[in-house]
């Protein structure tokens, strides 16, 4: 008897509670539980947790196995897969996977609790530092990096996913646990280096948003300060194309009208990610995000167009060519009311990027005409427009370098011929005449240049002559205290 007694005793071990925001003030200290839990993981085996009977419930059972994953391992330090406890706990944490994806009664408070707390130790850490330097960022901007802890990352971001989809987890019961402050350290791990690690989170944000309603407006603010702190501080993010992703598929949620808050995460936060030199790297997720707002309410067609206005590349050829993909995307959602109201400016800035000495963004401005929505408004609105457009393709016909914009050039003008012979007509007198001015006027200035410069052939100006020098021999006197 006294035999049976004490093997009930040593199968009992104390509950581990505590939550990524706020543990209960009756669990112990992290640093006991943890060496208490990795003296038990090197002691023993997944296959050593007996099943749930009378003497050990089945929360006990998940609070041991969640105690044994508390033990955070150096994977530089200890040549990663080679220690035997690496391997068990990686076997405990799929054991979890199992247990929470079966899981049929719901999970009691200490267990959510536990839980939210084992994410937080295994997740919330400091990137290395020398993955945090501008220089390596530089030279191994191709070169992806891959956390060597990932062997249990992987089945951590594994558990909190099904954490998070279990129809056994509480929202409002863990939702005292995964509060905002376990939110935004979990959005600080989209700055990992590790693409998998991004990707993992990109689905667990994308659920936790779905399911904790009450924490999307917070999850709104944060992301919007990680787009302000990346636009207007450090210039440097890894996770903006994932985070863009994830909210795509909540923009397209959003309901009509939209909110005025939604449309400010527009201009405040969404058009000011066009700012930064590594816009290339997430410009298809934000792209699809704008439109996904245009398709919601056409009447912010204005405020987008403006907006990359406001931001346009004057010396990146190639950041200016994917603006102009952008434009096409844009516009082919512009109503005709809109179109009106902003293209003056528009086509102002066409018509530089059809003088362009690159010649791909040429061509690619020249392209413009091919998108029958667009050639459409133009058509409709050529009064506008064709003054504005007529300089900027006469001067490619008479002096482009490159053959190809000159034949895209050509054939545009063959369109507003066709379309508007006589407007056509008008413009290219206007033009004539104004080059006319601008040769005059550069003609009368080469002559005044030639006068100056006789003139001072003739009239060398030597020493100080004309200028007052004053006397020298007079002392300084200091003023007096009265």
């Amino acid at each position: 008897m006294w035999k049976q007694f004490l093997g009930k005793i040593s199968r009992k071990s104390p509950k581990s509670g505590g939550g990524g925001g706020s543990p209960p003030a009756k669990s112990p200290s992290s640093r006991g539980a943890a060496n208490g839990a990795e003296a038990e993981l090197s002691a023993s085996s997944p296959a050593a947790f007996p099943a749930p009977s009378g003497a050990e419930t089945r929360e006990d059972v998940f609070l041991r196995k969640l105690n044994v994953c508390c033990v955070v391992f150096d994977f530089a330090a200890e040549r990663g897969r080679d220690s035997p406890e690496v391997e068990r706990k990686r076997q405990v944490l799929v054991s979890l996977v199992d247990c929470v994806s079966a899981a049929e009664e719901p999970l009691t408070e200490a267990m959510l609790s536990a839980c939210v707390r084992m994410f937080a130790i295994n997740l919330f850490r400091v990137f290395p530092p020398k993955l945090r330097s501008g220089a390596s960022a530089a030279t191994d901007e191709d070169e992806p990096f891959f956390d060597p802890s990932w062997y249990h990352l992987q089945v951590v971001y594994e558990l909190l996913l099904r954490f998070v989809m279990s129809p056994a987890v509480d929202v409002k019961v863990a939702r005292k646990y995964m509060d905002n402050s376990f939110i935004s350290r979990l959005l600080d791990l989209f700055d990992s280096d590790d693409p998998r690690e991004r990707e993992c989170l990109k689905t667990v944000l994308h659920r936790i948003y779905g399911k904790f309603m009450g924490n999307r407006p917070f999850i709104r603010k944060a992301v919007s300060n990680i787009f302000y702190r990346f636009v207007f501080e450090t210039d440097r993010h890894n996770g903006i194309a994932e985070l863009l992703e994830v909210f795509g598929s909540v923009i397209s949620g959003f309901a009509k009208p939209l909110k005025e808050e939604h449309k400010l995460f527009l201009w405040k936060a969404l058009i000011p990610l066009h700012k930064p030199k590594t816009v290339g790297v997430y410009l298809p997720q934000l792209t699809y995000c704008i439109t996904q707002f245009i398709e919601k309410e056409p009447k912010l067609t204005g405020t987008v167009i403006r907006g990359l206005l406001k931001y346009w590349p004057v010396t990146n050829s190639q950041k200016e060519m994917m603006f102009l993909g952008e434009l096409e995307e844009v516009l082919e959602l512009t109503e005709m009311a809109d179109f009106q109201k902003c293209a003056v400016p528009l086509f102002r800035r066409i018509a530089q990027c059809l003088n362009s000495s690159h010649f791909q963004v040429a061509e690619r401005a020249l392209f413009l005409w091919n998108n029958e929505h667009l050639f459409d408004l133009i058509s409709q609105n050529r009064q506008v427009i064709l003054p504005i457009i007529y300089p900027a393709l006469e001067r490619n016909a008479r002096w482009h370098w490159n053959q190809s914009v000159l034949n895209v050039t050509m054939n545009v003008r063959k369109m507003f011929f066709d379309m508007d012979e006589r407007l056509l007509l008008a413009c290219q007198t206007n033009f004539q005449e104004e080059e006319k001015k601008r040769a005059a006027s550069e003609e009368r200035r080469r002559l005044v240049w030639e006068h100056l410069e006789r003139n001072a052939a003739f009239h060398p100006v030597t020493g100080d002559i004309g200028f007052a020098v004053p006397p020298t021999s007079a002392p300084l006197v200091a003023p007096t205290m009265t």
